[in-house]
């Protein structure tokens, strides 16, 4: 098949390509390059540097004859969508919206979705949160993200457009950035390999639910095969809090660094962590990756990409 992946140079949408293009799909990948890395571009996909927003991934869309759109372009941080509501609206709400006018207008047949479980869910009234939770968006971006999942039922509605929705819980692993408010867990590597105490914010005994890349992963390549309109959670159903990856990443990293206490975010969530009963019910999948081992496979990765 022909896939478009948005945001394929970061984290999340790089790791999803390459698995495409081990696959046998054609891959195109649209990146403005404001996070991504260039080293992160499967050789074997075709690369646009473009915004999302720009009226030429409509041109990029017709050209290459795209069937299915896997969009993870987004501004993600939360606190920035905080200081600056305006311009996540830009980015996650009028971007997202100039793929789906887009691809209705190029006949593309299905759309996958990033979307977000804990910024979606909000102060949750029960643990682990599942699809059918209330949803209390307390930021920008959860409101943004959830706008989004709102007009693809519209788009299906009226156009027939195919979607399926992933409500990521954290997701961490191998290529995830660590300059900037969001991901714990690279922030911390990055900085005790660097032999910078990091801070905790407050007790650090809040609690969110981490996902292995991985196991991201292999979710989006099973939304290939399946018919929506469709809302997952991808969680593992855990709670970790910010002292064991303190402590776990310390281990790892041979550090010997202390608990650095700060003054709690103000607002921040306490604790956040999603069921996985439906999509393993529909789908079979599960989250493979215990935190442990995934927290030891990361850091290795940070180590090794600093030699």
């Amino acid at each position: 098949m022909k896939i478009l992946v948005t945001g394929g140079a970061g984290f999340i949408g790089s790791n999803i390509a390459d698995v495409y293009v081990n696959e046998g799909h054609d891959v195109i990948i649209i990146d403005n390059m404001s996070t991504g890395v260039e080293e992160f571009i499967n050789p074997k996909a075709k690369f646009y540097k473009m915004d999302i927003r720009d009226e030429k991934v409509k041109d990029v869309i017709a050209e290459n004859n795209i069937e299915i759109i896997n969009h993870h372009a987004a501004q993600i941080d939360l606190r920035k969508s905080v200081v600056n509501p305006k311009f996540d609206v830009d980015v996650n709400i009028v971007g997202s919206i100039n793929l789906l006018q887009a691809a209705v207008e190029c006949g593309v047949k299905k759309f996958i979705f990033a979307s977000t479980g804990g910024a979606i869910y909000g102060e949750q009234d029960y643990f682990p949160a599942d699809e059918e939770h209330p949803t209390r968006p307390f930021a920008p971006y959860g409101i943004n993200k959830l706008a989004v999942e709102k007009y693809l039922f519209y788009y299906n509605h009226v156009y027939g457009l195919d979607y399926i929705i992933f409500r990521y819980a954290n997701i961490y692993g191998p290529r995830q950035n660590p300059h900037g408010e969001c991901g714990v867990i690279a922030i911390f590597t990055e900085k005790i390999l660097k032999h910078v105490e990091p801070l905790i914010n407050g007790n650090g005994e809040q609690t969110r639910d981490y996902v292995f890349v991985d196991d991201v992963v292999k979710a989006n390549l099973q939304a290939l095969k399946i018919k929506g309109p469709r809302i997952y959670n991808i969680g593992t159903g855990a709670e970790t809090n910010v002292n064991y990856i303190f402590n776990k990443i310390n281990k790892y990293a041979g550090t010997n660094f202390k608990e650095n206490h700060g003054p709690a975010k103000t607002g921040e969530q306490m604790r956040s962590v999603l069921s996985h009963e439906k999509i393993n019910k529909e789908l079979g999948w599960k989250p493979e990756m215990n935190m442990e081992k995934g927290l030891k496979v990361t850091v290795d990765y940070f180590m090794n990409s600093k030699k």
